[in-house]
């Protein structure tokens, strides 16, 4: 089978991995998201430098043809304490460094961030960037162990994350808003603290991350915002056997002791 798309009925698969697992599969997902970033007019971002497709604490979810040879959209899973900060961190610490302290707060118990959505101009319209992805890196977070998860939102993924039981970190940047990656472009910092229950989540937000959960190699979709398309998951990561979150967290910890800070910044219990 080859990699073409029918427009009229598209079928694709939504998969899951470790970015240190598929190089190939990661450069397909730099060149179409760079892709993206360069039609809206976005050269530069903390991710183009693309460190994410070494780092061993980065998972990576894909709309692929069946073939796997195109990627039409993805997103990222990022773990704290991997072989760089959060993309969040990377982002806003120049303009509010007590993200770091933050990121520390919550990494105890395992945190991270969906980040880097995007979708293809091939697939445009049929609904597979937002909910679907966002949905479905919040399935695989529970995989990875996590118990938070961060995001930093272009304006029109602040509602999706709403619905899936995000909620708005108002004591960092501007009550939460940042001007990133472009003076012309607003992000908003926004944290899942209960990614186990989502009980923030709307109805059928929660009813789909559900789902993927308790079938995340059956289950099928067949349309999406009432236009025909078949998309095939397989969200199993592959060899999480070889995973230990407690040596990220570990990791997490010794790197925000190991940074500069002001000793009366810290809240000790």
């Amino acid at each position: 089978m080859d990699g073409s798309i029918n427009k009229e009925g598209p079928e694709v698969r939504l998969r899951a991995f470790r970015a240190i697992n598929e190089p190939d599969t990661c450069a397909l997902f730099v060149e179409g998201h760079r892709n993206v970033l360069s039609s809206i007019g976005v050269k530069k971002v903390t991710s183009s430098k693309n460190g994410w497709t070494t780092n061993p604490a980065v998972f990576v979810i894909v709309v692929e043809s069946m073939d796997g040879k195109q990627v039409f959209g993805g997103a990222r899973v990022h773990v704290s304490g991997g072989t760089e900060p959060l993309p969040i961190e990377q982002a806003v610490s120049l303009l509010d460094s007590s993200i770091h302290k933050l990121v520390w707060e919550y990494g105890h118990r395992g945190t991270g961030e969906v980040c880097g959505l995007w979708n293809s101009a091939e697939l445009a319209g049929y609904g597979i960037g937002t909910p679907l992805l966002i949905r479905s890196g919040i399935a695989i977070a529970s995989q990875v162990g996590m118990q938070t998860l961060f995001a930093l939102c272009a304006p029109y993924t602040v509602q999706p994350v709403v619905n899936c039981g995000m909620v708005l970190i108002d004591n960092i940047g501007n009550k939460g808003t940042f001007y990133y990656p472009k003076l012309d472009l607003i992000a908003t910092a926004m944290v899942l603290d209960d990614l186990a229950t989502l009980s923030l989540a709307t109805h059928d937000d929660r009813t789909a991350v559900m789902a993927m959960r308790s079938y995340p190699d059956t289950l099928k979709i067949d349309e999406l915002k009432h236009r025909k398309i078949t998309i095939h998951f397989n969200l199993t990561i592959p060899d999480m056997d070889k995973w230990d979150l407690s040596t990220f967290i570990a990791a997490a910890n010794q790197d925000f002791l190991e940074t500069d800070f002001n000793e009366r910044d810290l809240n000790f219990l």
